[in-house]
C-alpha cells in the first residue's frame, strides 16, 4: 500500500483544488443569471460554464484563459437567450485574479512544501495565476501553465510538457503524485499517462460535476482526501 512519505513531489491542479472556481463563476456569472425569469440552480450555472469552457478550449486552445473565459461568458449569454457587450465579456475573464482561495490551502501548503517540490499544472494564464499565487503564499518549485503550453488539460501535451518538467527538477515519475480535484481534466489523463494521484474531493457532499465535465467511468485513486487539510494531517500522522 502507497504512502504519502513515498514521494518527493506533488503536482497540483488550481482552480477547483486549491481555489474555490465555482465560487468565482458564480459570482462572476451573476449579472448574467441575475436577468433570467427563472432561478437556475447551482449546479445547472456550473455545468453550463464547463460545456462552454471545455469546447472553446477545445477550439482554441492556445487562447489566453483570460481572454477564453470572455468567450465563455459571451457563450452562456447566448445559451440563456440574453444579449452582452464585449465589455461586460472581458470583466469576467478579468475576474480570475480574484477567485477564492479555500480556506484550508494556503495552511495545507505551507505544511506539505517543507516536505515535497511543488509544481503547479494549471489550466489558466500567468498574470491570471499570479493573483492565486498571492493568496497561497507558498514558492513553487515549477510553474506550467497552458498559456506556457498551449493547450489546456486534459490535452495530453499538459502532461507531456508535466513529465519534461520534472526531470529537470531531478524527480522521476514514481517520485511525483498528482494532486487535484477534477476527474475530468487531471485524474483520468494522469492515470492513462501512469502517475500516482491523490484526489482532493472537493464536491463529496455535492451532486454531479459542478465545473467540470462528466469524465464517465472514474479514474482510480491512489489517495483520496475531502481537503487538502486533510492531505496535510494525513502526511503530519504518518499514518497513510
Amino acid at each position: 500500500m502507497a504512502s504519502l512519505r513515498d514521494y518527493t513531489a506533488l503536482s497540483f491542479d488550481v482552480y477547483g483544488t486549491l481555489i474555490d472556481w465555482e465560487a468565482g463563476m458564480r459570482a462572476g456569472l451573476r449579472p448574467l443569471t441575475d436577468r433570467l425569469d427563472a432561478e437556475m440552480s447551482e449546479n445547472a450555472v456550473l455545468e453550463m460554464h464547463a460545456r462552454n469552457e471545455s469546447a472553446t478550449q477545445a477550439q482554441t486552445p492556445a487562447k489566453r484563459y483570460s481572454d477564453l473565459l470572455a468567450t465563455v461568458y459571451r457563450r452562456c449569454a447566448e445559451e440563456l437567450g440574453l444579449s452582452v457587450d464585449w465589455d461586460e465579456c472581458e470583466r469576467y475573464g478579468a475576474s480570475v485574479p480574484d477567485w477564492p482561495a479555500f480556506e484550508d490551502s494556503a495552511d495545507a501548503l505551507t505544511y506539505l512544501k517543507q516536505h515535497y517540490k511543488m509544481i503547479v499544472l494549471s489550466n489558466v494564464d500567468n498574470r491570471s495565476f499570479d493573483g492565486a499565487a498571492r493568496k497561497l503564499g507558498i514558492a513553487w518549485d515549477a510553474i506550467y501553465t497552458a498559456e506556457d503550453i498551449g493547450s489546456y488539460k486534459p490535452n495530453q501535451r499538459n502532461f507531456d510538457y508535466l513529465l519534461r518538467g520534472i526531470g529537470t527538477l531531478g524527480v522521476e515519475k514514481a517520485q511525483l503524485l498528482h494532486t487535484a480535484e477534477s476527474m475530468f481534466h487531471d485524474h483520468v489523463p494522469g492515470r492513462a499517462n501512469g502517475l500516482d494521484n491523490a484526489w482532493i474531493y472537493r464536491r463529496h457532499a455535492k451532486e454531479g460535476f459542478g465545473a467540470t465535465m462528466d469524465p464517465g467511468d472514474l479514474a482510480e485513486t491512489t489517495f483520496r482526501f475531502n481537503s487538502l487539510k486533510e492531505m496535510a494531517e494525513a502526511h503530519e500522522s504518518g499514518k497513510i
